[in-house]
């Protein structure tokens, strides 16, 4: 998606250890509108796939998951990565490992919220090694519910999480997919 690809190119920062850093419109400051059209690309690549509930992680994915939802007029599912007393009763569980913060959670989605009638679109906000997504994959099969897919806003497909989840049958669509990237600049395909 070219839109998505200049203003990466516009205001992305690569920082320590190769990370993309788009927090200034993406996942710490969200710049509504603009994500709010690039949203509508998931909408138009799924909208006959009969989506009934969006899931994503907390929490970078929550903002993107939400403008999303809004364009198929269907709730939002986080899976949260601490226990809390306001989840209620039986939870799926699912192992994730977080190379941002470098440590392993487990994440958690009230049974309440996804049942084997659901049909879920996931969406993150990146997609590198798939450790993320397939953990939400696991929760969503344990619920019985139909995966239509995955909308990611970056995949890095220089790292493997993006194969690992296409060879498990999963369609995933990216919309802006970087090649490569160090100091010198950014590669998309």
């Amino acid at each position: 998606m070219k839109l998505l690809e200049d203003r990466i190119l516009k205001d992305g920062k690569i920082g320590a250890g190769n990370v993309l850093k788009v927090d200034c419109f993406v996942n710490h400051q969200i710049d509504v509108p603009f994500m709010n059209d690039v949203t509508k690309e998931f909408y138009r690549l799924y909208k006959d796939e009969k989506v009934t509930k969006i899931v994503t992680i907390e929490a970078s994915g929550i903002g993107i998951a939400c403008l999303t939802a809004a364009h198929f007029g269907v709730p939002v599912v986080f899976a949260k990565k601490t226990p809390t007393n306001n989840i209620s009763g039986d939870v799926y569980t699912a192992q994730v490992y977080s190379y941002t913060h470098e440590r392993n959670y487990t994440i958690r989605i009230s049974k309440e919220f996804l049942s084997p009638t659901d049909r879920v679109l996931i969406i993150d906000d990146f997609l590198a090694k798939g450790s993320s997504l397939t953990a939400l994959l696991s929760l969503v099969n344990e619920a019985g519910a139909t995966v239509v897919g995955a909308g990611i806003i970056i995949e890095k497909t220089y790292q493997d999480g993006g194969k690992i989840v296409r060879d498990m049958g999963i369609r995933v669509e990216s919309l802006a997919k970087i090649r490569s990237m160090d100091e010198n600049g950014i590669v998309f395909e």
